[in-house]
């Protein structure tokens, strides 16, 4: 067999009859592999001396002396994974030591179109099946009090545990404070077994609580947890009760009894446990990339391309999980601090157990492109220090530039199917951080907001601003689940932010506040612009209260309740809302909240070249109870228009506008909302796993 050897862009390529060109790696990692073997080799030799290594760690180590030896490298070192699942017991750890430079970063990639997983988890075997047809295994660690596990996933789906009431939601009878509350009769019972691991879920409008049960007093009907939640359990509030033995009943579920380290499962029809491919999480992390802060040393130069990270854990903490906003106090699968230059290209992180990805303090330049994140316990990526910490030290903001979190890149990804333990995480989610770039993106199917930027309250300091978030799909927000979201989110002060070229639509919250664009607290000098909005519950444009926001170029369609509503008068002016079309076909009012037609306050704000539409038939009317001739009377509206818009056809989702359409007499100027979303390459994984609903 005659091999060959091709250069292209600097790094070797090796062509053999029947194989595609494949860049000739510097190391070779396999599970068919050995790490006493050489890695120079992409597969074993047939007398078994050499071949390429079993781990990551290991060609970890393997690139670490390779730079040694080379220390003026000016070529990429490449790292060739080949197929199959790497379970780790300890994440995959790189600090400033496993750094590679700009001109020779280092590498890991996938093998050819081979598709190697990086698992936090433990496959499970060893089934036996009961007489009632459950499997069930005795795990020795767990008994040991060395592991537990809140999650499950079968032949690469999700499975849940056993929950109460079977359908919808119990409500709190009796408010009684952060720590306990009123139940009705048997809702919550004391002679449960394994009550301390009994977990109750409580809804607080935009988060949730998950409680570990204290006591419980049956006659009083009141249980006492064992920690605090940030909010109080109040009346009426819905609530779920998690991981209860005795509501073991359906195919899918499982129940971890940790006392007795015995596992069950009750399969679903077809699945038989010689042939399934169970999987319990072990680790929480995957991947960290760990610089040094105090002595800013960075780990950078560092690329993953094409790798899938699955499985991490997630366990209740002894006081239970209270967390005010995001759930940003949830860890990540991929944790990178003090990490510059790192790319993850072509990369998918699935079946996690908090968000997917985090870049915090001092983590600046790196980007995650064509990734997929699906099937999330919590979020899909955090970017900013203020994604760890305690509540206090998150809103805080370090003087050291060095130590900001900026100059992000998230592109042409998917986000999905998450919140399916803790339904109060977000898509994308940026705190406290600047001149991030988030375009392209394909985010729904999340019980909160899609994209979050932000996190200052109110006027005062922030470190948010520069942001760009454009071109981006979002959907499926909400879902009658928790309510207080946006499909786009902001938060305080944000000079430079622009939010443009959006496509967001079908944000429904459970009761107030499913919004398309959502400007809240302390929002200041965002510009808003040629996003299409629509089908949203509470209105495609609302803003608490903030300062010369420009709303400009938007088309707002099918809000439910109201099409555009704001709070809170202030003296300054509070937006400008120039050259947007407002279309909408019932009878709900045009503008809700503090500005609505029977409650009129004097926010300061300026509307001008708009046009408003009702298909229903009904004029708009504005805040005073006015029509547009007296409003216009106030300075407001001047050059607007009631007239329709001539869409090509908005019931069906076409909001070209026909040749003839007098929004552009007022200037508006058309865009194409297609441009929204991903652009391709085509999906990474032809097989993306089937995520159920979490929650009623």
């Amino acid at each position: 067999m005659i091999a060959r050897l091709i250069i292209l862009g600097g790094i070797l390529l090796t062509s053999l009859p029947g194989w595609s060109a494949e860049p000739l790696a510097d190391i070779y990692v396999s599970t068919a592999g050995n790490d006493s073997w050489s890695g120079r080799l992409a597969e074993p030799v047939a007398d078994g001396m050499d071949g390429p290594v079993a781990t990551l760690e290991q060609a970890r180590l393997q690139v670490a002396q390779l730079r040694r030896r080379q220390p003026g490298r000016d070529r990429p070192v490449l790292v060739s994974i080949r197929g199959g699942v790497y379970y780790l017991d300890q994440p995959l750890r790189f600090g400033p030591e496993d750094s590679g430079t700009e001109r020779s970063p280092t590498i890991y990639k996938a093998f050819g179109d081979e598709r190697p997983v990086l698992s936090g988890g433990v496959r499970i075997t060893h089934w036996q099946v009961t007489a009632e047809g459950r499997w069930q295994t005795t795990l020795d660690d767990v008994q040991a009090g060395k592991w537990s596990f809140a999650q499950l996933f079968v032949n690469d789906q999700r499975r849940y545990r056993p929950r109460l009431p079977k359908q919808g939601y119990y409500y709190i009878a009796e408010q009684l404070g952060q720590r306990e509350f009123g139940f009705a009769a048997d809702e919550i019972r004391a002679d449960w077994a394994n009550l301390s691991d009994v977990e109750v879920m409580s809804f607080h409008d935009w988060a949730a609580s998950r409680m570990r049960i204290g006591s419980v007093a049956p006659a009083q009907h009141r249980v006492v947890f064992t920690g605090q939640s940030w909010e109080m359990f109040a009346k009426g509030h819905r609530y779920l009760v998690d991981n209860v033995r005795e509501a073991l009943s359906e195919p899918g579920q499982w129940y971890l009894d940790r006392p007795l380290g015995r596992l069950t499962y009750i399969p679903k029809a077809g699945e038989q446990p010689d042939q399934a491919e169970v999987i319990a999480p072990r680790v929480e992390q995957v991947l960290v990339l760990q610089g040094d802060l105090a002595s800013k040393r960075w780990v950078q130069h560092v690329q993953f391309s094409g790798l899938t990270f699955a499985h991490t854990n997630w366990t209740m903490p002894p006081a239970g999980q209270a967390f005010p906003q995001a759930e940003i106090g949830l860890n990540a699968a991929i944790v990178a601090i003090a990490a510059r230059q790192i790319v993850f290209e072509r990369c998918a992180v699935r079946h996690v157990g908090g968000y997917g990805m985090a870049f915090g303090s001092g983590s600046q330049n790196n980007r995650v492109e064509s990734c997929e994140l699906v099937d999330l316990a919590g979020g899909g990526v955090k970017i900013g220090h203020a994604g760890f910490g305690t509540w206090d030290q998150i809103k805080q903001i370090s003087d050291d530039p060095e130590m900001h979190v900026s100059h992000h890149v998230i592109r042409n990804c998917l986000v999905a199917h998450g919140g399916r333990l803790h339904p109060g995480a977000v898509g994308v989610w940026i705190g406290q951080s600047s001149y991030n770039t988030i375009e392209h993106n394909d985010i729904f199917d999340f019980y909160q907001t899609g994209i979050s930027v932000g996190w200052t309250w109110g006027y005062g300091p922030s470190d948010a601003h520069h942001n760009d978030i454009g071109f981006n799909h979002v959907y499926t927000i909400g879902q009658l689940v928790t309510s207080d979201m946006g499909g786009i989110y902001t938060l305080g002060v944000q000079s430079g932010t622009v939010v443009h070229d959006n496509h967001v639509h079908d944000i429904q919250s459970l009761d107030y506040g499913g919004w398309g664009l959502y400007a809240d607290e302390g929002s200041t000098d965002i510009v808003m612009e040629r996003n299409l909005v629509h089908h949203t519950k509470t209105g495609g444009f609302f803003q608490h209260f903030g300062k010369e926001n420009r709303i400009r170029n938007n088309i707002f369609a099918f809000g439910t309740q109201f099409q555009l509503e704001g709070t809170r008068p202030e003296s300054h002016v509070s937006f400008h809302f120039e050259r947007n079309i407002v279309f909408w076909d019932n009878d709900s009012p045009l503008m809700g909240g503090c500005h609505s037609a029977s409650v009129p306050c004097e926010i300061n704000f300026k509307l001008d070249h708009n046009v408003y539409w009702n298909a229903a038939g009904k004029l708009p009317v504005f805040p005073g109870n006015l029509n547009l001739d007296q409003w216009r009377e106030r300075d407001q509206d001047r050059h607007s228009l009631v007239a329709n818009p001539l869409f090509a056809d908005a019931k069906n989702g076409n909001f070209q506008l026909q040749p003839a359409s007098p929004a552009l007499e007022v200037g508006f100027r058309p865009f194409d909302a297609m441009k929204a979303g991903r652009q391709g390459p085509p999906l990474l994984t032809k097989d993306l796993p089937t995520v159920p609903p979490a929650f009623p």
